[in-house]
């Protein structure tokens, strides 16, 4: 049913591509927003360039993208993170991504996440399945916490706040813990090499596209309570066997 969207956010991953990967490893400007985080060359030329492309192509859909917000009023909304993980590419470190999303009346229908730097282009769109490099991906069959693996963001936040505890308590109780962070760790969990991941707070063109990727891969993504995903919540995917246990010791 969406096939020629998902077909269009591919190509607009080809593009976005081209523009990190001229960036990535050499010399831009690093500005700060408002709310003190970085935004570089590279995150405005390529929402820049998916914006103009979606305008020709899509003209009537809105889009939403994290560097210049939202732009129209539609049931089908195209939602765009030029750079997850822009700390990463600033740092010249490869785990980075575009994620290309469309959301029709709330609901994410198609999501690519195009990770250049890495090699991986993972994509998915609802009732088709979930694929990496074109190959079909699945998230493990783990049921067991204590023989999970957990990815989590950046241990800084989960200390600072009042999760601190819960996040130690469910670390305490699994496998083997890495701090992955951003989409990556995701990505991990719908290709069935990681069983759980954990961010304390994502934006929409944060979980979009990667919310598709992860369900049609056979797994689950919803707020660390086991509620639906909304701007600003925290974000748990799990392989769906051990997401309600999680959840749990959020709630």
């Amino acid at each position: 049913m969406w096939e020629s969207e998902l077909e269009f956010a591919n190509e607009l991953a080809d593009r976005a591509s081209e523009i990190g990967l001229h960036f990535f490893g050499g010399e831009f400007e690093i500005g700060r927003k408002p709310d003190h985080t970085p935004v570089t060359e590279a995150d405005l030329a390529i929402e820049a360039a998916i914006r103009k492309a979606l305008a020709e192509r899509f003209p009537d859909d809105a889009v939403w993208g994290e560097e210049h917000g939202l732009d129209g009023d539609a049931d089908r909304v195209w939602v765009v993170d030029p750079i997850d993980g822009t700390k990463n590419f600033a740092d010249e470190i490869q785990i980075w991504a575009t994620l290309i999303g469309l959301s029709v009346e709330g609901q994410p229908k198609v999501g690519v996440v195009s990770a250049p730097a890495l090699g991986e282009r993972y994509m998915a769109s609802r009732g088709s399945g979930a694929y990496l490099n074109g190959e079909s991906i699945h998230v493990s069959d783990e049921d067991l916490l204590r023989r999970a693996f957990l990815a989590h963001g950046g241990l800084g936040d989960w200390l600072r706040f009042d999760m601190r505890e819960r996040f130690l308590g469910l670390a305490g109780g699994v496998r083997r813990t890495r701090g992955v962070g951003d989409f990556w760790g995701h990505m991990l969990v719908a290709r069935g090499a990681a069983d759980i991941m954990v961010e304390l707070e994502l934006r929409v063109w944060d979980t979009t596209a990667v919310q598709v990727v992860v369900e049609e891969a056979g797994g689950r993504m919803t707020a660390l309570d086991g509620s639906p995903l909304r701007d600003h919540s925290g974000g748990l995917s799990t392989n769906g066997l051990l997401h309600d246990e999680v959840a749990a010791l959020f709630a």
